[in-house]
């Protein structure tokens, strides 16, 4: 079976888009350190693939490579994309319950109201329907909320993988659909020929959404970057993460003989 490889890409979405550069806004990770990557954490990692042969010097299986990104700040991927915007429309149903009650109460005054102004709003468009999470920018009278400045950008999103790698057929990239919707229900991923050893950069293109106003309404538009990182193919064999040895089953640890 092949071994699996993730490749976690932080995007800091806010400073990419004032710069319309993801030079110095990319934090890369992966899971194959303890076998030597280096720049974990930066942008500049370079992902160890092992595996050429196996102990017995026979040719290994391909490797996978799965590249998950994820914005700074973001809602954490376990949580349900649609998270924002249900507790946005709780809040105005509150809200809504509140004003009526005053309005029977007869107890409306220029702070209720202001306070009720902020917490129903206006949402910024979906583009495209593609599930993002709406934010709450304007208050009911159009004006920018207090937390107008913190909302929650949509998870950067990856359209192609190309470079030195996918050119010289190193990796064979492609997105899947998966029934695992944290990520929308989209990935990439590539397999790997693990029999050339060498280091091969690749481009990552990615998708980001700015909020921006257009024909006076508040939408995400699109804006393409990309950025950078590389493969380096060893030709050590795969091994056991846990025992250093070649695979196979786990030791055991030894039974202790029965009391008496």
């Amino acid at each position: 079976m092949a071994q699996q490889h993730g490749i976690i890409v932080l995007f800091d979405v806010e400073n990419a888009l004032r710069t319309r550069s993801l030079d110095g806004n990319t934090y890369w990770f992966d899971n194959m350190k303890f076998l030597g990557s280096t720049g974990v954490g930066t942008e500049h990692l370079e992902t160890i693939v092992p595996g050429t042969y196996f102990l017995d010097g026979s040719q290994a299986t391909e490797q996978v490579l799965n590249w998950l990104p994820a914005a700074l700040g973001s809602i954490p991927p376990t949580v349900p994309r649609n998270y924002l915007a249900e507790q946005g429309r709780a809040e105005e149903r509150r809200t809504l319950d509140e004003l009526a009650a005053l309005n029977t109460e007869g107890g409306v005054n220029e702070a209720d109201v202001k306070r009720l102004q902020e917490q129903v709003g206006t949402y910024a468009e979906d583009p495209g329907g593609r599930g993002f999470t709406a934010a709450k920018v304007l208050d009911v009278t159009g004006k920018a909320t207090s937390s107008s400045d913190a909302y929650n950008y949509p998870a950067p999103v990856i359209t192609d993988i190309t470079g030195q790698a996918v050119a010289e057929k190193i990796i064979y990239p492609a997105q899947y659909g998966s029934p695992d919707m944290v990520y929308d229900g989209w990935y990439w991923a590539a397999t790997v020929d693990t029999s050339r050893p060498g280091v091969y950069p690749y481009t990552l293109h990615v998708q980001l959404h700015e909020l921006v106003k257009r024909n006076g309404e508040l939408v995400w538009e699109s804006v393409d970057l990309t950025c950078e990182s590389s493969l380096k193919i060893i030709t050590d064999p795969k091994r056991n993460g846990f025992t250093g040895a070649g695979l196979g089953v786990l030791p055991l640890p030894p039974v202790p003989a029965p009391a008496g």
